[in-house]
């Protein structure tokens, strides 16, 4: 490996970390609130989205699932093939789409607001199609993204994953979810391991 290629990797941790310290200020007390609220409070939660957003939303439902509330990740393509007929009307979606008109998304948008379903945005955009149509919106904002490109999403996705990390915490305060209950739930790896002492 060149040392050159070596430094634009270091860099590029450098560039992740300083786009998290960057997502405080997008943070709206209100905003967020009103996410946590829903999303502990509703039947169940289903994220969707494309691409490494995609991944994000696996993530955040898998971490949901982790302090046991009732979640699962959605692919655009299944659900626009009969997928969304597992959304009912005290559901929450969370749909991640940085520039907010994915286009694979946007019938998804419009069959979730017509079933009355709460919608969560997560986006830089909130003007955007799935800012104005959301009835909560999370914003975030990248500076520029790791490769010499500005393309990859990296910082990006290390922003939104901070963003969705953090009202699982919020709601595990919320709940006073415990160590027991964790450990019960995740009797597996190291982790269930350690929750067993």
């Amino acid at each position: 490996m060149k040392k050159e290629s070596f430094e634009k990797a270091l860099l590029a941790i450098e560039i992740e970390k300083e786009a998290i310290g960057n997502l405080l200020p997008y943070i709206n007390y209100e905003s967020f609130e009103a996410a946590v609220d829903k999303v502990r409070d509703c039947d169940k939660i289903v994220t969707c989205a494309c691409g490494t957003s995609g991944v994000a939303a696996i993530k955040f439902a898998h971490m949901l699932n982790c302090i046991e509330r009732d979640a699962f990740f959605l692919s655009p393509s299944n659900a626009v093939h009969g997928g969304l007929g597992s959304i009912k009307k005290n559901d929450v979606v969370v749909l991640i789409s940085k520039g907010g008109k994915t286009s694979e998304l946007l019938p998804i948008i419009d069959v979730v607001n017509k079933k009355d379903a709460c919608l969560i945005g997560v986006t830089e955009e909130p003007n955007s199609y799935l800012g104005e149509k959301a009835d909560i919106v999370l914003t975030y904002k990248t500076l520029r993204e790791c490769d010499r490109h500005n393309s990859l999403a990296t910082a990006s996705f290390a922003m939104v994953v901070a963003l969705l990390d953090a009202i699982v915490i919020a709601i595990m305060e919320e709940t006073d979810y415990s160590a027991e209950q964790f450990a019960f739930i995740h009797p597996g790896g190291a982790v269930g391991e350690k929750l067993s002492k």
